[in-house]
């Protein structure tokens, strides 16, 4: 461990108050998760959420048994849905006759999630008062926020955080919902940031820094890190960037990795519908079928050399046979034109194996995509390959089978995939805020 400046400077900063959450960018909760997984003090105090998806995946899951009655018209539930702005895909606000023709059913009980989860909804509607910090010294406020990433990806448009109309550009709401807050006269105590690790790559390492001097000058001191997936007990290849802002002169260490014990095979359902299964065109157009030692009924190779640890049935010596482990060769942009995938192993299956190096991933997953399914693959015992499952999706970021029961009862497996594919590793966050308590 290298010590810093900052080790020396600031006193490491330690959370001795309850916590008020709130969750700017919500999905179904991750970080609320998180602090329940262990067993912190903490309160649901507000959300920001305007997908109709997330919205009852998170009432699903954080407001299990609550209800409450609604008395509005159609019109009058219409008109509110309206002004605050819910989403039905993610990206843009639904219009009125998108709304109107939902059933009142359907319109009730999206009224009722967002007044259950103390939703503010549309984040360029909310103002610093809205969060309503009051009693600053009996608790802990902790914003969190994963604003969108879409324009950052590799896979997106790379619009980049600098331009407000894109939605990475909503970064700059909370900017501004920041400033008010500090006109107000209080601020959040503690900050996170979660993004794709491009957030701070060529093109957008200006709009960060401008960010990060931005808290500072509100007050915060910075700490940011790229944390994987598989440094926190989760076999995902999913690498994001994290940054604890903290209000004051105040020191803080991100949290060391934690050997990978587990496997993808450690997180599969046992039994799993067909539907599941690749069919064979789309096999065929994985496969490359030039690799001339694919011999599925074949487990034996002659390789020569002096090999003496295995031995024959009967006992004897078998110094020049060696066990072939069955492997599948999965189209790969490599020199060979394959990558051997074996049992338990992630592939990509989205179809653009041809064209990367990533296709095959040894006992892990590639990063779960809002696709899910449609992405990634796994290898079985039997060398069928077949789709994650929804639940396996959620198992894969760190989400509780209890948990993910809840998620699943309210929603299709498409919608499932997007909510895993666009949430945030729950062991990730753990051994973050664990670091805080």
């Amino acid at each position: 461990m290298q010590q810093t400046i900052f080790d020396i400077l600031y006193k490491r900063y330690t959370i001795t108050k309850p916590i008020r959450l709130i969750e700017l960018f919500a999905g179904y909760g991750s970080q609320a998760l998180a602090l329940k997984y262990l067993g912190v003090e903490f309160e649901h105090y507000k959300i920001c959420e305007w997908a109709v998806k997330s919205i009852q995946a998170y009432k699903d899951i954080h407001f299990t048994d609550v209800d409450i009655e609604v008395n509005k018209t159609k019109d009058e539930l219409v008109d509110y849905l309206y002004q605050k702005g819910i989403s039905n895909n993610y990206n843009d606000p639904m219009t009125k006759e998108q709304i109107k023709r939902l059933s009142e059913i359907q319109l009730q009980t999206i009224y009722k999630n967002i007044l259950i989860t103390h939703n503010l909804v549309n984040i360029q509607q909310v103002k610093g008062k809205d969060l309503e910090l009051k009693e600053a010294d009996k608790f802990t406020y902790l914003l969190t926020y994963s604003f969108p990433c879409q324009d950052l990806s590799v896979a997106g448009k790379r619009q980049l955080m600098s331009d407000t109309s894109t939605r990475s550009g909503m970064l700059w709401e909370v900017e501004r919902i920041l400033f008010e807050c500090k006109e107000l006269g209080t601020l959040p105590e503690v900050l996170l940031m979660e993004n794709v690790p491009q957030v701070h790559g060529e093109g957008a390492i200006q709009d960060f820094i401008k960010w990060q001097n931005r808290l500072e000058e509100l007050g915060y001191k910075n700490y940011w890190q790229d944390l994987i997936a598989t440094d926190f007990e989760i076999p995902q290849t999913r690498n994001r960037c994290f940054m604890v802002s903290i209000l004051g002169d105040y020191n803080y260490t991100f949290p060391k990795p934690i050997p990978l014990k587990y496997k993808l095979k450690d997180f599969l359902e046992d039994e799993v519908d067909e539907k599941y299964f690749l069919s064979q065109k789309m096999l065929d157009g994985m496969i490359n079928t030039k690799f001339h030692q694919y011999q599925l009924e074949n487990r034996l190779q002659n390789v020569g050399g002096n090999i003496d640890t295995l031995t024959t049935s009967t006992g004897e010596r078998c110094p020049h046979v060696i066990e072939v482990i069955p492997s599948i060769p999965i189209k790969n942009a490599t020199e060979k034109g394959y990558l051997e995938a074996t049992e338990g192993d992630g592939i990509d299956i989205s179809g653009r194996m041809q064209y990367h190096r990533g296709t095959v991933q040894k006992g892990k997953t590639q990063t779960l995509s809002t696709m899910g399914g449609e992405n990634n693959g796994v290898v079985l015992d039997d060398l069928k390959i077949r789709k994650l499952t929804p639940r396996e999706c959620l198992r894969l970021m760190g989400v509780r089978d209890k948990d993910i029961d809840n998620i699943l009862k309210n929603q299709s497996d498409s919608s499932a995939y997007h909510l895993a594919g666009d949430s945030i590793v729950v062991n990730v966050l753990m051994a973050i805020f664990k670091e805080m308590m």
